[in-house]
């Protein structure tokens, strides 16, 4: 395809307008329109981009000749209709995190991308970060040996959302990240938080997932805490790693650390012994991630593939967030995700 691809983006707000500055510079696209409901931040993005125009109605843009692809960057409740909308115009469309707040719902719209012959690609970031795409690399490499356990912190004193807990706002980053460095979905979530400054909006919520043989994974999200994290620790039997966000260039550490096992009969306590090694800092690219994956759904458009985060990957997360909040609702109570309706293969 040698023509631009016409890009609308509705949703300019604080992530928005992120997502419209990079679109805006993609290669082989073009900024055909913007949307949003709030006026005065629509004139406000509208008059950095005059090359688009800007509408207040979506319909208009799904109506629109020169538009091919929607980004979807507005309020999570809204993903939905709004990606349904699009696709069902016969658009290729980018869905932020989560891709939506129901599990059928989520369904639906990789189904009907499918239908449409569509793209259906959703805003998980972390997979797109050079640190994370060096660490995936090892992983699959065996460099780490067996993965045993990941855990995540994604914490800070920040904004307070009204329409989904930290589960929902923050959680998807570091799901995303987990199911793609295990290569599946949990057995059962165990979830557990609590909503301090607002009536059913949790804004600490600790998340256990249980996969098969025996690995685990523990997720901590709040926008209550003295301390802005986001790190992931990954632990192999070989070697274990720290991914830092917050590190300005030393993204990535990699410990040569481990517990070996000795080859022989030995008297039990000495069957055991640990084995720290060298720290390596590898050198990681310091492109910035969204404009990464902001690329990458323009080439994916243009070239008629898959992306690499597409409906069936946003469905997956989707469905983890769905069994913890149910088992956040239930105390606590394990949810196994088999129980959880699934009806696309």
């Amino acid at each position: 395809m040698s023509e631009s691809i016409g890009i609308a983006v509705v949703g300019t707000g604080d992530w928005g307008a992120n997502l419209v500055r990079n679109f805006a510079n993609a290669k082989g696209a073009r900024l055909a329109a913007l949307c949003d409901s709030d006026p005065l931040r629509l004139a406000q993005t509208g008059a950095q981009y005059p090359e688009a125009r800007t509408v207040d109605d979506a319909r208009e843009i799904a109506e629109s000749d020169d538009v091919q692809a929607v980004v979807v960057s507005s309020s999570a409740i809204s993903h939905y209709p709004l990606a349904r909308l699009a696709l069902e115009a016969g658009k290729d469309v980018y869905v932020e995190k989560p891709l939506t707040l129901r599990v059928d719902h989520a369904e639906e719209l990789v189904r009907l991308a499918r239908e449409k012959n569509r793209i259906l690609m959703v805003g998980h970031l972390l997979i797109h970060h050079p640190a994370i795409q060096y660490l995936k690399r090892m992983v699959d490499g065996g460099e780490l040996g067996d993965l045993y356990y990941i855990y995540s912190q994604r914490v800070n004193l920040g904004k307070v959302r009204k329409d989904e807990n930290a589960l929902w706002s923050f959680a998807p980053h570091d799901l995303s990240v987990i199911l793609h460095l295990l290569g599946g979905e949990p057995i059962d979530v165990v979830a557990r938080g609590s909503a301090f400054l607002q009536s059913r909006v949790e804004d600490v919520v600790f998340v256990d997932l249980r996969f098969p043989g025996g690995r685990l994974a523990h997720v901590h999200v709040s926008w209550l805490d003295p301390h802005k994290l986001r790190k992931i620790t990954v632990v192999g039997s070989q070697k274990m790693v720290v991914f830092d966000d917050m590190e300005a260039s030393e993204k990535i550490r990699v410990y040569d650390k481990g517990v070996d096992r000795a080859g022989q009969i030995v008297p039990y306590g000495d069957a055991l012994t640990v084995r720290s090694g060298d720290i390596l800092i590898p050198k990681i690219s310091l492109q910035e991630p969204l404009r990464i994956e902001c690329q990458h759904f323009v080439d994916c458009v243009r070239e008629r593939r898959a992306p690499l985060t597409d409906g069936a990957d946003g469905l997956r997360v989707v469905k983890v967030l769905a069994a913890a909040q149910a088992s956040l609702e239930r105390g606590g109570a394990p949810v196994a995700l088999a129980s959880l309706k699934q009806e696309v293969a």
